[in-house]
């Protein structure tokens, strides 16, 4: 079986709200075996909606739409649904009654455009809403030459819908299932220090497609995900299918790979210094706290002994207390100073390990002509003294984060290099 995941609303088309009822309706309809081959949008217009609906009719067994459902002019899901199918609607009184019941429950009188809520189209049932006035619609449309297909309509509001989801959904489509076993599973691993198609490269034909399992390559702010997912009959056939091609990913990437599913890189530097016991503290200029907010809020909270983020005009000024000389002698963006930094952040706080990111250029990123643009990371501990240049070329959107996941890749590699 395949799916499609409609979304109804202008909020969604507008760009004002993010659509996360598709997110989670995709990873459930997976937990079930069932492949999503598309994800619809379409604003609240009755003739937008009915031409999604029929699309999605064409080329998906299961469709699950969300919005819609309310009581006002612009909620239009049950008479799109009613069109696209040719079909009327007609008035559920169980429906409408239970309709009443929520509202006498919170002791306001029920509007009568609410009792449009209780409008189904022939031939479908509804699916109560134990919280909400607005129930869901099951409607079983058959098709030429084909299975019938089978549409869930839910509301909107995430908690309603997922409600309905568990109650009345996801056990429908078990049954459906039934004759028709099928395990999707996926396994994610984690990437640092390479770029996206240079990493591919190292991969012997892993992304080509119609290989089964598939692998995917996603990139968010400088992390490069892969993403393997298998199905078959079983859970344990779709491990048997991934686990070869996740043993030949770390083998031919190595040190590239710091985590799998949601880790992130503080979480592989904070397990690793919670382990050895150890401490970091950090000194940041371009980075702008970024290197606290995320080692302090992962792990144990242990391995993160404080830090300090820096002024941009005057980085050797401050708690650190670096000799300003130092500072005018080499520069705010300099090695000696990402050095001083390590070193002097690290004795304030007690810590086993101190890692400093200098200040970036002024931006936008103001440095002699055909030179780039850089900032310097440093780290000093027990054995080690290094800084490193790193390149703030790319996109200004994520030049920070990229630069305090070299900071942390920087400290992880040491580790790694010191077990």
């Amino acid at each position: 079986m395949d799916a499609e995941i409609l979304a109804f609303g202008d909020e969604l088309t507008s760009g004002q709200r993010l659509d996360t009822n598709s997110q989670w309706l995709s990873q459930r309809l997976a937990e079930l075996g069932i492949r999503v081959l598309f994800h619809t949008t379409a604003a609240d217009d009755l003739a937008a909606s009915v031409t999604a609906i029929r699309q999605a009719l064409a080329r998906a067994d299961v469709i699950i739409s969300t919005g819609g459902l309310g009581p006002t002019a612009d909620d239009l899901t049950r008479q799109a649904l009613a069109d696209a199918a040719g079909r009327g609607l007609y008035r559920d009184e169980e429906a409408l009654a239970q309709i009443r019941r929520m509202f006498a429950r919170r002791q306001r009188p029920m509007p009568e455009r609410n009792a449009f809520q209780a409008m189904f189209p022939e031939g479908s049932r509804p699916l109560p809403n134990p919280h909400g006035t607005a129930p869901g619609i099951e409607l079983e449309l058959a098709r030429a030459g084909r299975p019938a297909a089978l549409f869930f309509a839910l509301p909107g509001v995430p908690a309603e819908m997922r409600e309905i989801w568990e109650q009345s959904v996801a056990p429908a489509l078990r049954r459906l299932a039934a004759d028709r076993p099928r395990v999707i599973r996926h396994r994610q691993i984690n990437c640092f220090g390479v770029g996206e198609s240079d990493l591919e490269q190292m991969l012997p034909d892993l992304i080509r497609r119609g290989r089964h399992p598939t692998v995917g390559i996603t990139v968010h702010q400088a992390t490069i995900t892969l993403r393997v997912t298998a199905e078959g009959a079983s859970e344990a056939e779709c491990r048997a299918a991934i686990e070869p091609t996740v043993a030949t990913i770390r083998s031919c990437l190595g040190d590239l790979v710091f985590g799998e599913e949601d880790e992130q890189l503080q979480d592989a530097v904070a397990r690793r210094l919670d382990e050895r016991r150890q401490r970091l503290a950090t000194a940041e200029g371009g980075t702008c706290g970024l290197l606290a907010l995320w080692m302090a809020g992962v792990g144990s909270g242990g391995a993160y002994a404080g830090g300090v983020v820096l002024p941009r005009l005057n980085p050797s000024g401050g708690v650190l207390g670096i000799p300003r000389e130092l500072a005018e002698r080499h520069g705010p963006v300099s090695s000696e100073l990402a050095t001083a930094l390590a070193q002097q952040v690290r004795q304030r706080y007690r810590a086993t390990y101190g890692l400093a990111v200098t200040p970036f250029p002024p931006e936008p990123y103001e440095v002699e002509q055909g030179a780039a643009a850089q900032c310097f990371v440093a780290l000093d501990g027990p054995g080690v003294t290094t800084a490193r240049p790193f390149s703030l070329a790319g996109h200004p959107a994520i030049v920070r984060e990229r630069s305090a996941k070299q900071a942390l890749n920087l400290l992880r590699l040491y580790l790694r290099q010191t077990d």
